[in-house]
């Protein structure tokens, strides 16, 4: 058995600058500066090393770097060297190039910069030291370990400035005869240098080529030019190594893989910048596990993975083909049980017995305890190693890897955020080079792990919050039924703030909501509740649909926050098959009538609501007929980065006339069948169906007379006649009327309305007045009150009763079965 960490700690200088020399020995290698960066990473366990170099004025810039991009941690790609007024130089980078003297700056030191305000992570180490070289540079380089750079990463790292500074093979200038495999190609005119081997791999010889770099294009595979060009035009060049693997054309045979790195080098003294670098056949090159850019590849991936599944497959991606390995699991700590995240292969044969009796989800998880080396290898923080035929593994373990397995656990602010085992079915010898690459590797990994744990319990949290926040079921509507559905997006796995809402109204009347807040975050997503409560509460008020769509915007106006929604409002009469329509800036409803066509509304829209203050929405009249289907969607069904939400109406108006509007859920299914899920998703459809019974409806302005409320029975009694209501069974309803009628008018000030409203043989009796005091029922009566006791005399003898915000007033309402 092998220990890897504890034999490489304190020889880690010794083992950097042997890495070094073999480098540097290598006189013709054009990414000499971005292999040493590499170095820094395997030998430190740096995150990120890079290099900057005094450019035009006054300021250093970044010229290289190797591992996770800078920006993650709030760095510039270029510093003013000088102190300024306003803090501008104060940066490390400028320090060490001014001083001369190395920076090593700790979390506190690095809350004191300037640039403190851009740096996501509070913990972690920065090292700078300075270049001693013609141009005076700087090395520097971040780690996320909590222990920063020890002793021996400061050797390493000082060794790493060393080899930096020596002198390096300048690349082939205009004039001179470069080398059989590099190239110089001048930015300006085109024109290219090459040497013979590069001819030769073109299927050219030097009296065919006449120096212009279109001539070799044309020998390209057309397929792969646009990916060349952007490497040879000057305006897609950028700093740093590129590299890109294209096909050219052989007269002989089938088309040839050849491999271009390069890099854009500076015009210095009025001549042109040039792109130098070197061409080779792909299919000789190496394709053992030798080379560590491999770190880097691995760590470019673990910066753009968002959730753990994701670094799970990034780092399965990473290492599995290069090591050859036949199987590779990653696995979080989670309360003493290894919950495994990824297995590759992920048959559970391929697998040991132990590992198939926890399979009890998508992926197994045992506690550590089951296995006693595994739970060493995690205690003690370091990476192990045993060749084939060890003995002293337990078969849960044995089984893994019989020709070879590695155990990494993987660090993360200073606890084991999880493991990563790696098995050979065949005797695998481990070279040093391979030693280095898990080593690394184990670093990144359990620094992106415990990122991405930490990414998706938010997730799940603004998830759930969200999902709260969404009504959990519809009601039942009298006339019609309705579906909704709601996708969150899988680009960015961030939570939006889609919404969808069915309102019942007085009166059989029905609001349909549906809106979309800004943005893809906690904000959008705590803001969409708010919203949804403020338009049901103005709707229950009882405003018509444009007041309703006012007052919330001028809610979130008042609410002061950087977030705009967007909202449509359709308020359907189920009795009459009308609806009104008001749009803020959110796309327009499609309907679907009952004879299969389709129609996308023309509804004039305001705009989206806390833009403008004094903002208008006007209303569009819509007319439906038994069976029209109502659709309304937010814009990431109809809208993305490739499809313009003219032809996403189109098409969705398109998918709808071809729905079978029976089947509602159905419907909704198929319009999200092959959806882009670039962007949350929000559909609302209603089917209108009409009322079977349609309510017989009266209604009365009560006068203020000393006889209103015998007027009010009195009217009452010849509206239930006409309704064919028999005598006996109008006491019940006399009597409520009275009790509201007199209520109304003697405690409220202004107009006073009765509205009777019948359906079947249940009657609703509704007053309304103009006061929003809403009338108390009292605890108790005394033998000798004068007052008090309608509200309970109503109570008694309705089978339900209430009242509604109505306009500035209320509506007190009862309803009254009239069984003869």
């Amino acid at each position: 058995m092998v220990n890897e960490g504890a034999a490489a700690r304190g020889t880690g200088p010794v083992r950097a600058e042997l890495a070094l020399e073999t480098i540097m020995s290598d006189s013709v290698a054009s990414e000499r500066v971005r292999r040493i960066l590499e170095q820094a990473l395997v030998f430190t366990g740096a995150s990120l090393a890079a290099v900057y170099r005094p450019g035009d004025n006054g300021l250093l810039r970044l010229t290289e770097w190797a591992g996770v991009p800078g920006t993650l941690y709030g760095l510039r790609e270029s510093y003013p060297v000088q102190a300024g007024a306003t803090g501008a130089g104060h940066s490390p980078a400028a320090e060490a190039h001014r001083t001369g003297r190395p920076q090593w700056l700790g979390p506190d030191r690095l809350a004191e910069c300037a640039d403190a305000g851009r740096v996501p992570f509070r913990d972690i180490q920065l090292a700078v030291l300075p270049v001693h070289d013609g141009e005076a540079g700087c090395l520097l380089a971040v780690s996320e370990r909590p222990g920063g750079f020890d002793s021996d990463d400061r050797g390493c790292l000082e060794r790493v400035a060393e080899a930096l500074a020596a002198p390096a093979p300048a690349p082939p200038e205009e004039g001179r005869e470069p080398r059989a495999d590099t190239f110089g190609l001048a930015m300006d005119t085109g024109r290219v240098e090459v040497g013979d081997a590069i001819l030769e791999l073109f299927g050219m010889d030097r009296e065919q080529f006449d120096g212009r770099v279109e001539t070799l294009l044309a020998r390209t595979v057309p397929e792969d030019l646009p990916s060349l060009m952007s490497v040879v035009e000057a305006d897609h060049m950028s700093i740093g190594e590129r590299e890109l693997e294209f096909r050219v054309l052989r007269p002989d045979g089938p088309p040839r893989w050849l491999r271009l790195r390069g890099r854009l080098v500076p015009g210095r003294e009025g001549r042109p910048a040039r792109l130098a670098g070197t061409v080779a056949d792909a299919s000789t090159l190496r394709a053992e596990v030798t080379d560590v850019a491999r770190v880097q590849r691995l760590a470019a991936a673990l910066a753009t993975a968002g959730t753990v599944r994701d670094v799970s497959h990034a780092v399965v991606s990473a290492l599995r083909e290069p090591l050859r390995a036949d199987r590779i699991a990653l696995a979080e700590l989670e309360n003493e049980r290894l919950v495994v995240t990824v297995l590759d292969p992920p048959q559970p044969e391929a697998w040991p017995e132990l590992w198939r009796s926890e399979w009890r989800g998508e992926w197994p998880d045992a506690p550590v305890r089951s296995m006693p080396t595994l739970a060493t290898a995690l205690r003690e923080g370091r990476a192990r190693i045993w060749p084939a035929g060890a003995t002293e593994l337990e078969p849960g373990l044995a089984e893994v890897g019989p020709g070879g397995l590695a155990v990494l656990p993987l660090p993360a602010a200073g606890r084991m955020a999880g493991a990563c085992l790696i098995g050979w079915d065949s005797p695998h010898d481990f070279g040093p080079e391979e030693r280095a690459l898990l080593t690394a590797s184990a670093g990144l990994a359990g620094q992106a792990l415990l990122r991405a744990h930490a990414f998706d319990a938010e997730h799940e949290l603004v998830g759930m919050l969200q999902r709260q926040l969404l009504p959990r079921r519809l009601p039942e509507l009298p006339g019609g039924v309705a579906v909704a559905r709601y996708l969150p997006a899988t680009a960015g796995l961030e939570v939006g703030g889609d919404w969808y809402d069915v309102i019942p109204l007085p009166d059989h009347h029905v609001a349909l909501v549906i809106g979309d807040v800004q943005g893809h975050s906690t904000a959008a997503a705590t803001l969409m509740g708010p919203m949804r409560t403020a338009l049901r509460a103005y709707a229950a008020e009882g405003h018509p649909p444009d007041v309703v769509v006012a007052h919330a915007n001028r809610l979130l106006m008042e609410l002061e926050t950087d977030l705009f929604a967007t909202c449509c409002y359709v308020d359907v009469d189920m009795e009459a098959g009308t609806a009104w329509c008001v749009r803020a800036g959110h796309p327009p409803p499609v309907l679907r009538h009952p004879d299969g066509a389709t129609e996308i509304v023309e509804a004039d829209g305001g705009p989206p609501l806390g833009v403008l203050d004094r903002a208008e929405f006007p209303m569009t009249p819509l007319r439906l007929l038994p069976g029209t289907i109502i659709a309304l969607t937010t814009d990431g069904l109809v809208e993305s980065a490739e499809l313009d939400i003219d032809i996403g109406l189109d098409r969705l108006a398109h998918e709808l006339s071809l729905s079978d509007p029976a089947h509602l859920g159905l419907v909704a299914d198929a319009l999200l069948r092959g959806a882009h899920r670039e962007d949350d998703i929000a559909l609302l459809l209603l089917r209108y169906d009409g009322m079977a019974v349609r309510p017989l409806r009266e209604g009365w302005t009560v006068w203020r007379v000393p006889e209103a409320a015998r007027h009010a029975r009195r009217f009452t009694r010849r509206s239930l006649r006409s309704w064919d209501m028999p005598e006996d069974a109008m006491d019940t309803a006399l009597l409520v009327v009275s009790e509201l009628v007199t209520n109304a008018l003697v405690h409220t000030d202004g107009p006073v309305r009765l509205d009777l409203t019948l359906i079947g043989h249940r009657l609703r009796v509704a007053v309304t007045d103009a006061s929003p005091r809403t009338p108390v029922k009292p605890t108790q009566l005394g033998w000798d009150a004068t007052g008090g006791r309608g509200i309970l005399l109503v109570e008694a003898v309705s089978a339900a009763w209430g009242t509604l915000p109505v306009s500035g007033g209320k509506q007190v309402w009862a309803e009254v079965p009239l069984d003869p």
